[in-house]
C-alpha cells in the first residue's frame, strides 16, 4: 500500500497533526484528513521529526564485517530513527579511491534501511602524507562531498591546508579529527584529576584545541569549509565560537556520549568508557550542552564505533576505542538536551536532521515535514522510558556504555521516501 497517514503527530514539538504519504513523498499535513485506502498510523501526541542525519558513522565495511557491515549498520541507524548516514573512511581498505567508496555507496543502496553517503579519505591509507583521490570520489558515482581522517588527524599542516584548497573547487568540506599526536602519545584518558589518581596516561585537552585553533585559521586562509568532528572539551568550545565571530566557514560536532558521560566513569576500568577523544570532565560536558543549545556547536553526531567483544573484553591499556551509538544517540540528546530545556524538539530536529545535512551537502534530507517533501520521517514516543539492553541492539556490537541505564523515548516508526524502515519500534 502506497498511502500512509500519520494521525495525530506533533511535528517537531507543535500541535497535533496529520500528514497523508502517498509514494515517496508528503502529500497533506493538516488535521481531519481522510484515510481513504490509506495506512493509518496511530500516533496518540507523539513527536514527528524529519528522518535523522548521521554525520559520524563507522560502519566498518569492507574489512571489519566482525564488528558491523553496511546492513548491520544502517538496520542500527534505522531503530535510531536514522535515514541518513555518512560513512567514515577509516576501512579495510581505506576509503580513499572512487572504488571503494563506490562500494560502501553500493551496499548502502543494497541494504535499504537508510541512505549511505561515503566519506573520503583526506591522505593515501590515512597515512597523511599524501592527498587521496579527492576530485576522483567527488565525481564518483557516490558523490563524496566530505573528506576526513577520523581516528587520525591530518597534523601536517601543508597538506591540510592543500586538502581544503582541492575541495573548495566543488563546495565540498574538510572534517578534522583535532588530536595532536605528539601530545597524546601512550594517553589512555582525559588528563586531569582522575587520571593522576589512576595513573593512567592523560591525553591533554591542549591536543584538540591547538589542532582546531590551526585549522580554522587555515580555512579563513584559504576561504574553505572545515569541520570539526567529535568536538570534546570547553576550549575548543570557545575556540570554535570565536572563528564563527569572524564569519568564518567552520562548523562541529558533539557525540551523545560527550553530552552525558564524564571521566569519572574510568574509576571502573571498564573499557567500554574507553573512547577517542576521550571522557572529559563535568565542566567540559556542561559547556558542550551549552554550546549546542546556543548554536556554536552544529549538531550531534554518533561516531558510532563498533567493536566486536574480544576488543572491549580485556585490560583498559589494551582495548580498542569506541562505543556504539546509533540506537542510543536520540534518547541522551532528549534527556541532556530537550528534557532539560536547553533545546525544544523544534532545535533536536534541527541539531540531528537539518544543519548535518546541510553541512553534508545531502540532498533529499533535513527538509521540511511538509508537502511536496521527501517522506523521510521519524515518529517517537518521548513519554516511554527503558532500560538499554545491547542483546537487542540491531548492531552487529554491543559496545554501548548505557548498559542497564535508564534512558528516555523511544523511535517507534522510521519512514525512509515514504517506506516504513521501523515499525512499532522494531525493524520492518
Amino acid at each position: 500500500m502506497s498511502k500512509i497517514l500519520i494521525r495525530g503527530a506533533k511535528i517537531l514539538g507543535g500541535d497535533p497533526q496529520d500528514v497523508l504519504i502517498d509514494g515517496e513523498t508528503i502529500a497533506e499535513v493538516g488535521t481531519d484528513i481522510e484515510a481513504g485506502d490509506a495506512r493509518v498510523v496511530e500516533a496518540g501526541g507523539q513527536i514527528l521529526l524529519p528522518g535523522l542525519v548521521d554525520l559520524h558513522t563507522h560502519l566498518r565495511e569492507p574489512g571489519r564485517e566482525d564488528s558491523e557491515t553496511v546492513l548491520t549498520g544502517t538496520k542500527a541507524a534505522a531503530v535510531g530513527g536514522f535515514t541518513a548516514v555518512h560513512a567514515m573512511a577509516n576501512t579495510f581498505p581505506v576509503a580513499d579511491t572512487a572504488g571503494v567508496v563506490e562500494q560502501v555507496w553500493r551496499l548502502g543502496k543494497e541494504s535499504g534501511y537508510c541512505d549511505v553517503q561515503p566519506i573520503g579519505a583526506v591522505t593515501v591509507g590515512l597515512e597523511g602524507k599524501k592527498l587521496a583521490e579527492l576530485g576522483a570520489m567527488h565525481d564518483s558515482a557516490a558523490g563524496v562531498k566530505v573528506f576526513s581522517d577520523d581516528g587520525k588527524c591530518v597534523d601536517d599542516a601543508v597538506i591540510m591546508r592543500r586538502a581544503l584548497e582541492y575541495v573548495k573547487a566543488f563546495d565540498g568540506v574538510v572534517a578534522q579529527h583535532a588530536q595532536e599526536p605528539r601530545l597524546t602519545e601512550g594517553a589512555q584518558m582525559n588528563e586531569g584529576v582522575v587520571s593522576a589518581e589512576l595513573g593512567l596516561g592523560g591525553w591533554p585537552a591542549v591536543a584538540e584545541e591547538s589542532i582546531i585553533a590551526r585549522d580554522v585559521l587555515l580555512a579563513a586562509h584559504v576561504g574553505s569549509r572545515v569541520h570539526i568532528c567529535h568536538l570534546s572539551t570547553a576550549g575548543s568550545v570557545e575556540i570554535v565560537r570565536w572563528a564563527k565571530s569572524k564569519g568564518w566557514n567552520v562548523t562541529a560536532e558533539v557525540t551523545p556520549h560527550h553530552l552525558l558521560l564524564t571521566d569519572e566513569l574510568v574509576r571502573s576500568y571498564n573499557p567500554v568508557y574507553k573512547v577517542n577523544p576521550p571522557l572529559r570532565t563535568e565542566a567540559d560536558v556542561m559547556a558542550l550542552r551549552e554550546a549546542l543549545a546556543d548554536g556554536t556547536i552544529d549538531c550531534v553526531a554518533t561516531d558510532h564505533a563498533p567493536h566486536p567483544h574480544e576488543d572491549k573484553d580485556c585490560e583498559w591499556a589494551a582495548a580498542a576505542m569506541g562505543m556504539v551509538g546509533l540506537e542510543t544517540a536520540l534518547s541522551v540528546v532528549q534527556q541532556t538536551m530537550v528534557d532539560t530545556g536547553l533545546i525544544d524538539w523544534a532545535g533536536a530536529a534541527d541539531r540531528m536532521s537539518f544543519r548535518p545535512a546541510a553541512i553534508g551537502r545531502l540532498d533529499g534530507h533535513g527538509r521540511p515535514v511538509s508537502a511536496g517533501e521527501p517522506a523521510n520521517l521519524t515518529l517517537v514516543d518521548p513519554a516511554y522510558r527503558g532500560v538499554v539492553d545491547p542483546a537487542g541492539f540491531a548492531s552487529r556490537s554491543r559496545n554501548t556504555p548505557y548498559e542497564g541505564r535508564e534512558l528516555p523515548g523511544r523511535v517507534t516508526h522510521t519512514f525512509l521516501r515514504g517506506r516504513a524502515t521501523v515499525v512499532d519500534g522494531k525493524l520492518a
